[in-house]
């Protein structure tokens, strides 16, 4: 291993790195693009500016946030707290739709299982965790002693913390990432869903836009409002065209480091696939939603969820079916597996690794279909029977065996989030679950091992009828006893939903299992060998994919040419209100009444919504858009149309790519004029 490394060392001395197209990256805070910032922009930002912008970076659940105020205030965008909102919502108070506002801490509404955190501290683990899989006899055991070790290095953390061991350059790099959980979080302010979302989906992904797409909300600590010093200042007049602007979050994921062969069996089955499962969930969600006004509010983020995952999809295939797009990737791969050829002791210990993905995921097209609708997930019921089946067996376990959801350090985050009081609609969840059922056995066929065991020779209506109507699951107390009670009396349990989980849990385990040992295991290992692969020969001048965890991106507030015409960087308060008029105020263009009120009220050429070029994508919702002086001076919420496929790969700024944000000049102007939000607006300015 140590010579391994003094090699490596002198590869990345020796041979000229990979160049990185301008603004391109999604850049760990270990190793911030401090290179380009200097050539590009002459900006040199010092430690304490990066400790400062780390520790107010929120996040939320499969997103961002920021810190901005010193007293726990948490500005994010009105999509990423819609669940937060919508727990606290109901037929009677309708806060998605009618908006909420607390003019006092006291008024402040606690959201129930309402959790969000900040990266407090790093380390570099990589030596550890490679050696630990060092003595390995094949790809699977490599796995399993990996797996081990990263168990053993979570397992070893503060109690007040959170650990994860996180994987970065497909197992190039390992990390213990060190969270700070803030449990008790409530409301503050969130407007209309039609002011956030205006335009709806035709809007979605597009540029002129025009959302208010915000939401606040309040860390607390010991019932009182939490201690942030790292917070960043607001600025009221946001950034001009031209302004160097850089933006931290928590990307979901990219893919542009896969091998050739995992992106052609993404474009060929995986993506195809997914957009089958999606389009089945919306579906069902949509049937559902047509019985009544309730159930079109209990439906209503799913169906906007899977709508806005689709698009994005969409735009994701379109750029693999690209073949120019394509054959740059292939080009990339060689230019890669070339340079290794010259240097033939590294070529014979990494050259086989990409023959062995492409194997792997010859086998992967047979499996596709199983592992795909062989689940529970479109029902929260049936979920959290199976979450409660399969704890039961995994945590007798040895914590380095057991799955990763299940091991000691992410123990707490999972049963405050299975005994969550967060409400739960069994009629839609009976109406999801029967129609994925009847669904998965329509492509799996009536024998496959799945839907034998879930339904065996009854229809899927029966089953799912008698298993929601007649579970306990849906009191948390109920859930609670099972949890911690025996593993025989989960055994003998006689609710319906937890024995219908029993029954199909050997098949999905069966199926994780040869997903484990035949794909991710591989994936891995010769992942892993890619990865050092890239560093001999480039260094480590690329960032590694997106993976859900914190990250910088940087660019310039900038307008664009589409076609024949020239798009500005920002929209204003005047565009808003002709979109609405010149649609007479239909639906999904129609404002919520307190904006047409307070029209007369507005600086109508407020700046309300702008773009720039960073590299952002799904997860960076909410992310602070930050100028030079640690100032926020937007909320990042979308992207265009032209940068959907930057999942895969960077999209030029000649392209017209741009992330989209929210102008704080925007905010500050609506909170003030439309909610009469004064004491929020104060609190944001330093007042």
């Amino acid at each position: 291993m140590k010579r391994f490394v003094v090699t490596l060392i002198l590869g990345c001395l020796l041979i000229p790195v990979l160049s990185v197209h301008a603004d391109e990256g999604m850049w760990t805070f270990d190793n911030p693009p401090l290179k380009q910032w200097k050539e590009r922009y002459n900006f040199e930002p010092s430690k304490e500016w990066l400790d400062r912008v780390r520790l107010a970076s929120v996040k939320f659940p499969g997103a961002s946030g920021v810190f901005v105020s010193p007293n726990g205030l948490i500005a994010t965008n009105h999509h990423v707290a819609s669940g937060f909102i919508g727990r606290l919502s109901s037929k009677e108070r309708d806060l998605l739709k009618n908006g909420f506002y607390a003019p006092t801490q006291a008024e402040e509404l606690k959201v129930p299982d309402g959790n969000v955190s900040i990266l407090e501290s790093y380390d570099n683990v990589t030596e550890r965790v490679h050696i630990a899989a060092s003595s390995a006899t094949s790809d699977a055991d490599s796995a399993a002693k990996r797996t081990a070790e990263i168990a053993a290095i979570e397992k070893d953390c503060p109690a007040a913390l959170q650990c994860e061991v996180v994987s970065l350059y497909s197992g190039g790099e390992y990390w213990l990432y060190r969270f700070k959980r803030y449990t008790d979080v409530r409301l503050v302010m969130a407007p209309e869903e039609q002011a956030a979302f205006f335009g709806g989906d035709y809007d979605n992904f597009v540029y002129p836009r025009h959302d208010l797409d915000i939401t606040f909300v309040r860390a607390y600590e010991n019932d009182k409002p939490a201690s942030t010093p790292n917070y960043l200042k607001w600025s009221a007049t946001g950034a001009p065209e031209g302004e160097f602007i850089i933006a931290s979050g928590y990307p979901g994921s990219t893919a542009r480091l896969l091998t050739v062969a995992q992106l052609a069996y993404q474009r060929d089955v995986g993506n195809p696939l997914q957009e089958k499962v999606w389009k089945a969930r919306r579906k069902a969600l949509e049937d559902y939603s047509k019985r009544s006004a309730e159930a079109a509010r209990q439906a209503n983020s799913g169906m906007r969820s899977f709508a806005n995952s689709l698009k994005r999809l969409e735009g994701q295939q379109n750029g693999l079916l690209n073949p120019r797009n394509f054959a740059k990737k292939e080009a990339e791969e060689k230019d890669l597996r070339d340079k290794l050829a010259a240097k033939p002791e590294l070529n014979k210990q990494y050259a086989p690794a990409w023959d062995a993905i492409a194997k792997a995921y010859a086998g992967m097209p047979a499996k596709a279909n199983q592992l795909a609708f062989s689940s529970l997930t479109s029902s929260r019921l049936a979920t959290i029977a199976q979450q409660i089946v399969s704890y039961h067996i995994e945590v007798p376990k040895p914590n380095g065996q057991r799955y990763a959801e299940y091991r000691d350090a992410r123990l707490s985050g999972f049963k405050s989030a299975l005994l969550s009081p967060a409400p739960i609609y069994p009629e839609m969840d009976e109406a999801a679950l029967t129609a994925w059922l009847t669904e998965a056995r329509k492509v799996l066929g009536v024998n496959d091992p799945f839907i034998r065991a879930a339904l065996g020779d009854a229809e899927p209506a029966e089953v799912v009828g008698r298993a929601v109507r007649e579970t306990k699951l849906i009191d948390p107390a109920a859930r609670r006893a099972l949890l911690e009670g025996s593993a025989a009396a989960v055994a003998s349990s006689t609710d319906p939903m937890i024995t219908l989980a029993r029954r199909v849990e050997p098949v999905i385990r069966a199926l994780r299992e040869w997903h484990e040992k035949n794909i991710a295991a591989i994936e891995t290992a010769n992942g892993t060998r890619i990865a050092q692969a890239r560093f001999s020969v480039y260094g480590k001048s690329m960032p590694p994919d997106a993976n859900g965890h914190l990250r910088l991106v940087y660019g310039t507030v900038k307008g664009y040419e589409e076609d024949t015409t020239l798009v500005p960087y920002k929209t204003t308060f005047f565009g808003l209100y002709d979109r609405n008029l010149s649609f007479d105020n239909k639906f999904p263009f129609d404002l919520p009444q307190r904006f047409m009120d307070r029209r007369d009220k507005i600086d109508l050429a407020t700046p309300l919504n702008f773009v720039y070029t960073a590299d952002t994508i799904g997860g960076n919702s909410g992310s602070p858009v930050i100028n030079r002086r640690g100032e926020v001076v937007g909320l990042n919420f979308d992207s265009n149309n032209q940068k959907l496929s930057n999942r895969y790969w960077f999209i030029e700024d000649a392209e017209g790519s741009r992330a989209v944000g929210v102008h704080s000049a925007g905010i500050i102007e609506a909170l003030r004029k439309i909610y009469d939000a004064n004491e929020l607006v104060n609190e944001l300015i330093g007042k």
